[in-house]
């Protein structure tokens, strides 16, 4: 009887997992185990994009891919995973139940953004680049401004959260508003963050270009604030101020997928699973987890994978790799990404590129937005549907930076 590997998931973590298990079984001449990758769709969903124009293109087909290296999809959304009988559940499209058993599983769900219910208005005013519909929505929502009568609060854009996803979704905004309203139009685009200063997650080292960038695009920042509560004209900060905006995103908060619940292993704040080297949940005996929902350290000196695709790339191919390893009985590869980088799109400003955890800056404007532009539409896209050619670029000695 074949032994059988499912991946939860079809995101950087989930796919690169599938392709580098289905590696290490071609490279032992092994036909006794079968891949199966359970996801809601049989694409990769580009979501680093997410804050672009066009995002309904950001998706890539992964069904010829998949077919190239003999792993199985299963169209489905996992409910619940049982420990104790190594068992997903799942719902189909159709909402019926199913389910898959597993001698090893992966669990590469993924993260999602937090929408605390404790903000008044949130769920029904503001929007997100969380997910593909999400971000659709936006798109769609910027287009129609052009149909409405101009007012401040048409041509106002608040962001709500200065981290990473804030920062590329708020530089972004200016161009994509007047690509909808006219180059001539005056707009506004404020991003609110609770940190003291602006940028204060990316370090010093940034700080300096993202001012610069802001001041060119006219980005406001209000900073030592946070947004208390959305309705359909605006915000109203924790201190009372209100800013009429027709378009709010919100971006703060990313937690790692609700089914890391399942497993009695440690999580971290954010909800991912503690790991060992070679990403093996800890106190599992079958069960590995990489991308978002993985608390994984990756060098000696107390750095851990970030919720990236530069992160989950790697621990896809090590934990693909070593879930083969384990049933084969072969030696696995532990996890290590010693280098560290920081690519930021700033918008028409350009970007900044950075090296290291403590971010050394390398690149800015049209140097780094030439890198940035490089590795969003060639370096994080799945290779080609050809078998030899995909299972090369599954070895989970590739450097991922």
């Amino acid at each position: 009887m074949k032994q059988h590997i499912l991946v939860i998931g079809a995101g950087f973590g989930g796919v690169w997992s599938a392709l580098s298990a289905a590696r290490l079984l071609d490279m032992h001449d092994r036909n006794d185990v079968d891949i199966t990758l359970l996801a809601p769709q049989a694409e990769l969903r580009i979501r680093p994009r997410f804050y672009e124009p066009d995002v309904h293109k950001m998706f890539v087909p992964l069904d010829a891919l998949f077919d190239s290296v003999g792993v199985r999809f299963v169209k489905g959304m996992a409910e619940r995973i049982d420990e104790q009988t190594k068992t997903v559940s799942y719902r189909d499209e159709a909402g019926r139940e199913g389910a898959l058993s597993y001698d090893r599983l992966v669990l590469a769900a993924g993260s999602q953004l937090a929408r605390p219910k404790a903000v008044p208005g949130l769920a029904e005013h503001a929007f997100d680049v969380d997910q593909i519909e999400a971000a659709v929505r936006l798109e769609n929502h910027i287009k129609s401004l052009k149909d409405k009568p101009y007012n401040a609060a048409r041509n106002t854009v608040v962001v709500a959260g200065g981290g990473f996803t804030g920062i590329e979704t708020g530089t972004e905004m200016p161009a994509r508003l007047r690509a909808v309203l006219g180059d001539d139009q005056d707009v506004r685009v404020i991003i609110v963050d609770r940190a003291p200063q602006i940028g204060a997650t990316l370090g010093d080292g940034i700080r300096p270009s993202l001012i610069e960038a802001s001041e060119h695009l006219g980005v406001e920042w209000i900073v030592n604030a946070s947004v208390a509560a959305v309705d359909a004209n605006g915000v109203t900060l924790a201190d009372g101020r209100h800013i009429e905006a027709q378009t709010v995103i919100w971006t703060v908060g990313f937690r790692a997928s609700p089914l890391t619940e399942h497993l009695t292993s440690d999580r971290d704040p954010q909800g991912r699973l503690h790991v060992d080297e070679n990403l093996k949940v800890l106190g599992q005996k079958h069960v590995y987890a990489a991308g978002d929902v993985a608390y994984a350290a990756t060098d000696d000196l107390g750095n851990f994978a970030a919720m990236s695709c530069q992160h989950a790339i790697a621990l896809g191919r090590h934990a693909g790799n070593n879930v083969a390893a384990d049933l084969l009985g072969v030696a696995p590869t532990p996890y290590r990404q010693p280098k560290y980088v920081t690519c930021l799109d700033l918008g028409a400003w350009g970007a900044v590129f950075t090296e290291g955890w403590d971010r050394q800056l390398k690149l800015v404007k049209d140097e780094a937005k030439e890198l940035k532009t490089q590795i969003n539409t060639q370096w994080i896209y799945p290779p080609a549907a050809d078998r030899a050619i995909a299972l090369a670029a599954a070895d989970p000695m590739i450097p991922v930076a």
